[in-house]
């Protein structure tokens, strides 16, 4: 009887799924932004994400994906338009994928980050989300021109390269000449090395043929020096034309101080390989944060919004109220960038990284700055912690940034056995941070503030930092 139930149950729903079909149109009014910055609606009690509609505006949708949960949709007309629907200054920002909230108030999408925060905890956590303290998002007075690094892949059209992203769930290069949220300097150097690749009748990588040389071009700039690197990514590492191409570039471009070739002769989507050339100039580029200055190898992971950086790593500090008796775990360190912000306040530091070249910057980094208590491995930190706490070394304090994918398990159960007084969560994935904190949460840590920051302006994406106590 109850498997009949169950059947008839299912077949319900499936009807009503059924019920929804490509192509179909409907008015729907949107009820919010979902983590992906696209209008949530509901029709006939299912979910529809409809890309560049926004709160509180009805609409008529067009069905483009049926799934069992839900549907997708897009914009066919704006019946009643949001007051904080703007005109975006980019005329490709909704082709290239890159901003998805161009066509939005500024001071809008800093309330719907904070919602999409709000949202993941209520979708990933059984904690009483109204109750968290979740602060306002620190935003940005000028949100253009933020971004230090672009990382763009080529292609050629008969004689003409282009350099770009591809356009959402497709293989479509959109040429991106003129990108308002990088930076004016990496705008400038990447066209500027296009050309001469074009110049030069450069082989230029085929994706789908998976031949030719140049893959990607990535231009990394330091905003307090205005230093710039420029990194070819190239199927192989014999590169016709190397030394023309470095020639040019150093006289077309006397502002780029580092040149470095990167192999990655894989079948991936993936920017960067294994092995790194060091072709001309310094091997690093130097930038500056508040008192602190660094040195950036080509794959090391830097923020790429220096500005909002600052206050990122400032909520960081306030996390970890430190008096200058703690231990600090630095996981995911990369070039010791938080490690070094907290150093001052610190008995100790240690941190961890897996890319060997991001450990020796923030050795260096260290050592620059005077630091002799701060220690960098390579290696991961559920190895790395267990072996120093068997030694006699307990953190008091553990600084987690790490992918968008969130924390690795075994980093949980390790920070779980250790057991330090405070962590410090940097997150860039709203929902891998609320799994997370779930599963801390369940073990004797409570939240006791997140605040969000804007780190990329027009985007859907946010950071956050959340502090978390014993």
């Amino acid at each position: 009887m109850l498997w009949t139930e169950l059947s008839e149950v299912n077949r319900k729903q499936d009807q009503k799924t059924l019920e929804i079909k490509i192509g179909q149109q409907f008015p729907l009014t949107i009820k919010r932004l979902g983590i992906n910055g696209e209008g949530v609606g509901y029709f006939k009690k299912q979910v529809v994400f409809v890309p560049g509609a926004l709160p509180n505006e009805e609409v008529v949708a067009e069905v483009v994906k049926v799934s069992p949960r839900f549907s997708e949709a897009k914009v066919v007309k704006v019946r009643k338009r949001s007051s904080e629907r703007i005109t975006p200054p980019c005329p490709i920002y909704d082709q290239c994928g890159g901003c998805q909230l161009q066509h939005m108030k500024y001071e809008a999408t800093l309330r719907e980050k904070r919602d999409i925060i709000k949202q993941a905890f209520e979708r990933h956590t059984q904690l009483p989300v109204e109750k968290l303290r979740i602060e306002n998002t620190l935003g940005m007075e000028n949100p253009w021109n933020y971004r230090n690094k672009s990382q763009l892949q080529v292609s050629k059209k008969g004689s003409k390269v282009t350099a770009g992203l591809y356009a959402s769930n497709s293989h479509q290069l959109i040429d991106l000449s003129e990108c308002h949220v990088q930076h004016k300097s990496t705008n400038k150097v990447t066209q500027v090395v296009k050309q001469i690749l074009e110049d030069l009748n450069v082989s230029i990588y085929n994706e789908r043929k998976h031949k030719g040389d140049v893959r990607t071009i990535v231009t990394r700039v330091g905003f307090a020096t205005g230093e710039v690197q420029v990194v070819l990514v190239t199927k192989n590492e014999e590169l016709p034309r190397k030394e023309a191409i470095v020639n040019e570039i150093q006289r077309r471009l006397p502002e780029v101080t580092s040149i470095i070739q990167n192999i990655n002769g894989k079948k991936t989507s993936l920017i960067f390989g294994d092995d790194t050339l060091h072709l001309e100039g310094n091997e690093t580029i130097e930038e500056r944060l508040g008192e602190y200055s660094f040195s950036l190898s080509a794959r090391a992971f830097f923020q790429l919004n220096p500005e909002q950086t600052v206050k990122l790593y400032n909520e960081a500090k306030r996390a970890a109220s430190l008096t200058g008796k703690e231990k600090i775990v630095d996981a995911y360190c990369g070039v010791g960038t938080i490690g070094l912000w907290l150093a001052d306040q610190a008995a100790e530091v240690r941190g961890m990284d897996v890319i060997e070249e991001a450990v020796e910057d923030a050795r260096e980094n260290a050592k620059r700055h005077g630091y002799s208590h701060m220690l960098y491995e390579v290696g991961k930190a559920e190895s790395w912690m267990p072996k120093w706490v068997n030694e006699g070394w307990k953190p008091d304090v553990v600084i987690v940034d790490p992918p968008r994918t969130g924390c690795d398990d075994k980093l949980l159960q390790t920070i779980l056995k250790v057991q330090p007084k405070r962590i410090v969560y940097v997150s860039c994935n709203p929902s891998t941070l609320a799994k997370d904190v779930n599963q801390l949460t369940k073990k004797g840590y409570k939240i006791q503030s997140i605040q969000p920051v804007d780190m990329f302006p027009w985007t859907s994406q946010v950071e956050s930092v959340t502090e978390l106590v014993k």
